[in-house]
């Protein structure tokens, strides 16, 4: 069963940006692990476009699934997953929250659309 094992636990570093002070674990089905984001770690939580109606729809709706997304994109992960398998841990941990069918939907689609500009672009202590 995929679910979160422990609550998102940051410390806001600016309007964007926001660092784990606990470890966020996560429990996949798809991959049949458990995935532990290191305390530390930083994200930017999902990159929903500062469009109006886009970001009233679709911001702050993911952070947890998100911080998930970000560390399985950075290239030193453990596990170290592939684009397409990281983007369906992402839809992965939208359901397991309860996320509607709809905002799973475009979420996904919007990182399948633009994930390739981050994709292994950082190790996972890179600060943003």
């Amino acid at each position: 069963m995929s679910q979160f094992n422990s609550k998102l636990v940051i410390d806001q570093l600016s309007d964007m940006v926001f660092a784990l002070v606990e470890p966020l674990i996560y429990e996949s089905s798809y991959l049949d692990t458990i995935i532990i984001v290191p305390k530390g770690f930083e994200s930017d939580g999902a990159s929903v476009p500062r469009i109006p109606i886009v970001y009233e729809m679709f911001g702050n709706r993911a952070h947890h699934e998100a911080v998930v997304h970000d560390y399985l994109y950075r290239i030193d992960s453990n596990p170290v997953a592939p684009r397409g398998v990281a983007d369906l841990i992402f839809i992965e941990a939208m359901k397991a929250r309860g996320k509607s069918c709809f905002v799973r939907s475009a979420m996904y689609a919007g990182v399948k659309a633009a994930g390739w500009t981050a994709y292994h672009k950082r190790k996972v202590e890179d600060k943003l």
